[in-house]
């Protein structure tokens, strides 16, 4: 069964930085794109960064400037650099990959469990 198992999350002050890590495991054939998704209580769920397979990246216009997405191909590993935190980007982080599963055949998106950030004084 694929896995997508994200960490990194926690409690940090405004102006801090946190760094997240989701990790697939399972048997896959290909790891296309990758993508960091996000959700405060209340609200909607926001695409905050995405990675294609050739490195190109894509940021919600909030967080230019300050996250920074990048992935090992050789560890199945999706990042997300966070600096300059504000308390707006309180929320719970989902990790997501297109992937062509190796006993499916077939195209899918997975998603992982989800890691708290809290940016708060």
């Amino acid at each position: 069964q694929v896995h997508l198992v994200e960490s990194g999350g926690g409690l940090v002050q405004p102006g801090g930085s946190l760094r997240l890590s989701c990790a697939v495991s399972g048997s896959i054939f290909r790891n296309n794109a990758m993508t960091w998704y996000r959700q405060a209580p209340g609200k909607r769920r926001d695409l905050v960064a995405s990675i294609t397979d050739d490195f190109r990246t894509d940021y919600l216009d909030s967080v230019k400037g300050r996250f920074t997405i990048s992935r090992d191909n050789a560890k199945n590993t999706v990042y997300l650099q966070m600096n300059s935190l504000k308390p707006e980007d309180t929320a719970v982080y989902y990790c997501s990959a297109e992937l062509l599963v190796t006993s499916t055949g077939k195209v899918g998106h997975y998603w992982g469990q989800g890691t708290q950030v809290t940016v708060s004084s």
